[in-house]
């Protein structure tokens, strides 16, 4: 039977959600959940935005969370719809980023009998997600909607999924919202503080080493104050470089994947280690060999938001759980830092500054000029975004992430994030360049999201990178199992002639004079813009690797 209004149910999931302070939906619309969309249609302060496949969704509402520190909110329908979004919470959660997933699901009748696209969501996303739930009571709603804001944001933030079963949505109830929920403060303990300031001072070459659970830009200025007054060499953790500004006089650069050789020899060589923010996790420690979980010939001081996440794998030293931007304000405005002075900050900046500087090459298309030159004609505070691949090493090692939010990149590697990510970013800040860097392979998971950026008309400029292969997995292939290839040869369409066909400005660049030229007309230009970049596979890998250097060894 047809309804002229919206059920009590959906307008109070929907007041609720404008209560928390959303004002941005991602979604693929779906039948489970129709009285949501029709209450949202009431609601002019909540902007929907429409993908074009749920893992676009759940990526754009990853990113959204990164960029604001507030959840990024997605609604996508049962079976299918939930199992392409699951992608996105898995990166949302490694990626310590706050965001509620909704799932319209079967009516509570229809449960356990297999009906039309039912799964047990709570039981899929436990592992994925910080918290998974149902809710199968109207009156609940507020209950549930407010847990599952204060769950994303409090501690590590990561992602909620909440089932709404279709039936629910059309109960009546007259609750209220909850007031908006605020993230618990985590004041520094001043012992803490008094203990970890004494540690610095005793040690003789110590690192730091920043960038993860709720890094903010209150974090980045005081933390930043504070290691360029004791002169610290800073190392950001791998996808965190806007975690300081790169022009700080103690900046030592990315870990990661293809770091300088000189910083992970500092940070060997390191007696102390400050960690603030980072797991210390697989990518960042090059397997837990870096710095390894018992680290015998090192301190390690681990700050992190989450009690959870400290000892969990690295033996601490020193423990502190506090908030982020908290413990930055506290150590920026410690009363003594004169009897703490290192010139190694110094040193290590100058040897990042040397690493990050291009040197003269032979390729046609050389992706460290032309990354170079991207740097030099865009403004300092360009969003970029970006998914796995190796052609990502290129920004990592030579762009300068000068502002916060300046980078989203998936830590736990998911290839297709760049083009959602970017429409998430040029929605949420239509006044900054915003560049989706993609791979051939990375581009085409999610490259129909192009759409998404046509339909609503953003300002976005997307490079892809193509080399006609999946150039990671060829550069293992080739490291382990020489001249024989399998599985990563690529055959693809025309990219500029595709992002066309979206309504969008496009050019092709196989020499770098060329991208330089078409770079320039893009900044030009508004809308949707697509340069199309022709690579030799050859080209492995920022760190200077090649299929016939690797052939060699």
């Amino acid at each position: 039977m047809s309804q002229s209004t919206t059920p009590d149910a959906a307008r109070l999931l929907v007041e609720c959600l404008v209560e928390q302070g959303c004002d941005r939906v991602f979604t693929v619309p779906g039948e489970s959940f129709l009285q949501v969309l029709d209450g949202l249609h009431q609601h002019e302060t909540v902007d929907v935005i429409t993908c074009r496949q749920e893992g676009g969704v759940s990526f754009m509402a990853c990113a959204d969370g990164a960029m604001t520190g507030r959840p990024g909110v997605a609604f996508v329908t049962r079976g299918p719809g939930a199992t392409n979004a699951s992608i996105g919470v898995h990166v949302a959660f490694q990626d310590s980023q706050p965001m509620i997933l909704f799932v319209g699901d079967v009516a509570r009748e229809m449960r356990d009998r297999e009906g039309f696209q039912e799964v047990d969501f709570p039981a899929l996303f436990a592992p994925l997600a910080k918290w998974s739930a149902r809710i199968d009571d109207a009156d609940r709603i507020p209950e549930y909607v407010a847990r599952a804001w204060s769950v994303a944001i409090s501690g590590r933030p990561g992602p909620v999924v909440l089932a709404l079963p279709e039936d629910m949505l059309s109960d009546a109830t007259s609750q209220r919202p909850r007031p908006a929920v605020v993230r618990p403060a985590q004041a520094t303990c001043p012992d803490a503080m008094q203990t970890m300031m004494a540690m610095i001072a005793d040690a003789a070459s110590p690192v730091a080493i920043i960038g993860g659970a709720g890094w903010n830009a209150k974090a980045r200025e005081h933390f930043q104050l504070f290691a360029e007054r004791i002169g610290i060499p800073v190392a950001t953790a791998f996808r965190r470089q806007d975690a300081i500004d790169p022009s700080s006089p103690v900046y030592a650069g990315n870990l990661g994947y293809g770091p300088n050789p000189g910083l992970v020899d500092r940070v060997k060589n390191a007696d102390l280690v400050l960690a603030v923010g980072a797991r210390l996790g697989e990518a960042t420690t090059d397997g837990y060999t870096l710095i390894t979980p018992d680290h015998p010939d090192q301190q390690l001081i681990h700050i992190h938001p989450d009690a959870n996440e400290l000892g969990s794998v690295y033996r601490a030293d020193l423990a502190i759980c506090a908030d982020m931007g908290e413990f930055a304000e506290t150590a920026a405005m410690w009363e003594d830092h004169s009897i703490i002075s290192f010139d190694a900050g110094a040193q290590a900046h100058t040897e990042w500054e040397e690493w990050a500087s291009p040197k003269p090459g032979d390729w046609q298309l050389d992706l460290a000029r032309c990354v170079t030159f991207m740097r030099e004609t865009l403004p300092a505070d360009t969003i970029v975004c970006n998914g796995a691949g190796n052609f990502a090493g290129w920004w990592h090692r030579y762009w300068r992430y000068a502002g916060h939010p300046t980078q989203l990149a998936p830590t736990c590697g998911a290839m297709g994030y760049g083009v959602p990510a970017a429409v998430a970013a040029a929605r949420r800040f239509p006044e900054r360049t915003v560049v989706a860097v993609a791979g051939d392979g990375d581009f085409l998971m999610n490259g129909q999201e192009l759409a998404t950026a046509a339909q609503y008309r953003l300002n976005l400029i997307v490079i892809v990178i193509d080399n006609g292969a999946y150039g990671t997995i060829r550069m293992h292939q080739e490291r382990e199992f020489p001249e024989r290839i399998s599985a990563t040869e690529l055959v693809n369409p025309d990219f500029a002639a595709l992002a066309s066909a979206f309504g969008g400005w496009s050019a092709t660049a196989d020499s770098t004079d060329a991208f330089k030229d078409v770079l320039k007309e893009a900044k030009a230009r508004d809308g949707l813009r697509l340069i199309h970049c022709k690579i030799e596979v050859e080209q492995l890998a920022a760190s200077g690797a090649t299929i016939s250097g690797l052939r060699a060894r």
